[in-house]
């Protein structure tokens, strides 16, 4: 069963979640701090190039099914234009003012 986006706990990950839906570039990276990082499938990836790549040009979109750790770890459906739909586990480190300073993701 889904959990609608303005239901997940935590602020940071929930306008993460809004932003990549609602293929809004510029609210993502103000969630971002300076710095952040990611890695998908367990290796560090270039932020900027992964997230042009897998979200905004190829129309990202998640499904969360489930949230633990506060809100801060996430299974979602994730789709996009070149891989399809698949499951995938979500986690996140935000920083004490509410930015994003890294996230990891990757198949579930």
């Amino acid at each position: 069963m889904t959990i609608q986006t303005t239901r997940l706990s935590d602020p940071a990950v929930r306008a993460f979640v809004a932003a990549v839906n609602n293929h809004d570039r510029e609210s993502f990276m103000a969630l971002l701090a300076p710095g952040a990082t990611m890695t998908d499938d367990g290796s560090d990836r270039d932020l900027a190039d992964w997230v042009d790549r897998e979200i905004f040009s190829s129309h990202g979109h998640m499904e969360v099914d489930n949230e633990s750790n506060g809100g801060r770890s996430l299974l979602a459906r994730y789709s996009n234009d070149t891989w399809g739909e698949m499951r995938t586990r979500w986690s996140f480190t935000v920083d004490e003012d509410g930015r994003i300073s890294r996230f990891e993701t990757g198949q579930a």
